[in-house]
């Protein structure tokens, strides 16, 4: 299953938009300090991705396929970039063992800009996840973005449910991204196995999950031998007795999604709405202490199992 944006070959559901963005390059007209803003796992950084391919591999063999929006995986710039060695680019992003982007990174950033190019050709920066940039992080990438050479694109990717400070936005050009959903579900079909959204409970199809979320929950679910019918009461309680929440990193990030998509159903379910309301805010606060603070979440699944899913 390919879900990294980075090796993902074929484009899926963005045409107009890579057209365009196709359009303002070949007119010298792509603005070079871009955010590219979207829900996670919408298709933002597999879209920019092709876009980097597209304008490195003009002069090269196997260049890039506009027809079909398809990377080919004969390109040099495309092996380079994969195995991160390419001379006129640079990626940046969050560690995973730490919360934010540090400082450090940007200024080995502001060095490779420093540098001349290969061949003459423009660079291109890569950040993702701009939202875990720092304040000191923003203040040093400021000071380069405000006035950079005209050779340099700046390609920012930011997951629009976390805010990142105006004075970033605005010195960057902003595209926000949006799928159809017949575009999301063609997009899930053709990275996931066959019939996996179809079958997939309609509790998890009950608010929108992005196609890379729905990708991610279909490894997980094959990783660990779960049946895509699974309930979310089924699944929340499955996390907790395997303590799954332990060991798979998907599921620690998106623990408060799992608990907000089961009380959506209980709102659903329940003509008297306040006492699960309170417990819905009392249970979301909890959580996110113990992700704000690197806390122990195991007390607070307990507590979730006796309250809600034993009650």
């Amino acid at each position: 299953m390919n879900i990294e944006p980075s090796n993902n070959t074929k484009l899926i559901g963005y045409n107009k938009i890579f057209l365009n963005f196709k359009n303002y390059y070949d007119n010298n007209n792509l603005p070079n300090k871009i955010i590219f803003s979207g829900e996670r796992g919408i298709g933002k950084s597999t879209l920019v991705y092709h876009l980097i391919n597209y304008i490195f591999s003009q002069n090269e063999d196997n260049k890039y396929n506009f027809n079909q929006n398809l990377i080919s995986d004969k390109n040099r710039s495309y092996n380079l970039i994969i195995n991160n060695s390419h001379p006129n680019f640079y990626l940046i992003s969050n560690d995973d063992d730490k919360k934010n982007i540090q400082i450090n990174k940007i200024r080995e950033m502001i060095n490779f800009t420093n540098k001349s190019s290969f061949n003459n050709e423009c660079k291109i920066i890569l950040i993702d996840n701009i939202e875990y940039l720092n304040k000191n992080s923003i203040n040093a990438l400021l000071k380069v973005i405000e006035e950079p050479n005209s050779k340099i694109f700046f390609f920012l990717i930011h997951n629009n449910k976390i805010k990142i400070l105006d004075t970033l936005n605005s010195r960057c050009i902003k595209f926000n991204f949006f799928l159809k959903n017949e575009d999301k579900i063609d997009v899930i079909n053709n990275l996931s196995d066959s019939n996996f959204y179809n079958n997939l409970n309609d509790d998890f199809k009950s608010i929108y999950l992005s196609p890379g979320e729905v990708i991610s929950l279909c490894k997980l679910f094959q990783n660990n031998n779960i049946d895509e019918k699974i309930s979310i009461d089924e699944f929340l309680k499955l996390v907790i007795e395997s303590r799954l929440y332990k060991k798979d990193l998907f599921i620690k990030d998106n623990l408060s999604f799992f608990v907000e998509l089961f009380f959506s159903k209980k709102f659903n379910n329940l003509r008297s709405k306040n006492k699960i309301y309170k417990l819905y805010k009392y249970f979301l606060f909890k959580i996110d202490q113990c992700n704000k603070y690197n806390l122990d979440i195991e007390t607070i699944l307990i507590e979730i199992d006796g309250k809600l899913l034993n009650g």
